[in-house]
């Protein structure tokens, strides 16, 4: 999972999809990271730990991190929030194979759409519960397809 400073949308995402996996009994490896280096170590934003624990998910240990090169090769698959955190990623990928893995996570509920989730830092609680719904509806296809074997 990749946004900008993953402090907001991707360790809501990493935390969703974990839950997800873990009930649903399906071991995976699932991390977040982001590509501006102001936030290395921080833990995620208040209002997305908030937005998250009234999920049930707990999200606030996650620390802040950066997209490496060699994340390709520790992940089957990187899902990106918006066209910049894709360009950011694409411009790190060493071959083809590499860009092949990256996606927009909201291609999983509206495919081909390469639908953005929106940034919700510079505004209030009601935009981390927007993200999250959306985030949601993401992770139940990534799961669903798990389960089928499209994924």
């Amino acid at each position: 999972m990749v946004c900008l400073g993953n402090i907001c949308r991707s360790p809501m995402a990493e935390g969703i999809l974990r839950e997800k996996l873990r009930a649903a009994n399906i071991e995976a490896e699932v991390d977040s990271c982001g590509f501006e280096a102001f936030h290395v170590g921080d833990s995620p934003d208040h209002r997305a730990i908030e937005v998250a624990r009234a999920n049930g998910v707990d999200i606030s240990r996650l620390k802040a991190r950066l997209f490496k090169a060699s994340d390709f090769d520790e992940f089957d698959h990187i899902f990106v929030m918006d066209k910049t955190n894709y360009n950011d990623v694409a411009s790190v990928a060493r071959t083809e194979k590499d860009l092949e893995k990256v996606d927009f996570i909201m291609n999983r509920a509206y495919p081909g759409s390469n639908m953005a989730v929106p940034d919700p830092y510079y505004g209030g609680t009601s935009g981390f519960r927007k993200t999250w719904e959306m985030l949601d509806q993401a992770t139940n296809r990534i799961v669903e397809d798990i389960r089928k074997g499209k994924l």
